[in-house]
Parts: C-alpha cells; structure tokens; sequence
C-alpha cells in the first residue's frame, strides 16, 4: 500500500514551526511498515527550511520516506495544473474525524494484532 503520513501531531507532538516530541511507537511502526514493503510519503504542511528539517529528523530515526508532498520521486509540482494532494492508500493524519488515534491503535487496525511493547532480553542465570 501508499501510505500518507503527515508529521505535526502524527510523527511528532505538533510544535510548528519546531520539532516535537516523537510520538510514542512513531518510528517502530512506520519503520515496521516499510520492512512489509509499504510504501511511505511524507505529507506534510511543511515546506523549504522547516520541511527539510522534518526529513532529517525522520531520516536520523530510521526513517527515508518514497516521496515527500508529492505522489512518487519524480514528480514534478505545477501549482498551475494540480493540486498539493497525494495519492496514497491510506492518509494518517492527526486532523481526521475525530483527531489522530495513536500509533498503537494505527498498528492494530493495519494488522488485527496489538504492538508489543519492547522489551529488553532476559538474562541468563548460570545457577
């Protein structure tokens, strides 16, 4: 699937122009959706110095987004002739219908299945 996912108060906690606080399972789970082979766009209000900030700030947590405001790499943005929305499969955004669920709850409605939280190995006991 394509996947749109906007970063104030989805990735992060919405602190425009600035960077918040990661939400909690953010990474894990767009990390986890791209190893599935989603695809992810980042789709965003933002742009120039505080949306090249955002990418670098995904992109130090271990997330590279397939397209950023637009539907595929290549394209190209005519203001003219189309408009700044996506195509995508699915749009995770924290201004739906009733504000953004969490990314526990993203993870459960993608899978049927809850993320686990991690936890760190056992250690062996040698007696």
């Amino acid at each position: 699937m394509i996947i749109a996912v906007d970063f104030d108060g989805t990735i992060v906690d919405d602190r425009y122009p600035g960077i918040g606080k990661e939400k909690r399972f953010a990474f894990r789970t767009l990390k986890t959706l791209q190893k599935e082979g989603h695809l992810l766009i980042l789709w965003t209000y933002r742009s120039g110095k505080e949306l090249d900030e955002a990418v670098a700030f995904c992109r130090k947590n271990g997330v590279e987004f397939y397209a950023v405001n637009r539907s595929y790499p290549e394209e190209e943005w005519d203001e003219t002739r189309m408009s700044r929305k996506v195509h995508a499969d699915i749009f995770i955004d924290d201004r739906n219908l009733g504000g953004f669920v969490e990314w526990g709850k993203v993870w459960q409605m993608m899978n049927h299945e809850p993320l686990q939280e991690e936890t760190p190995p056992k250690k062996r006991k040698w007696f």
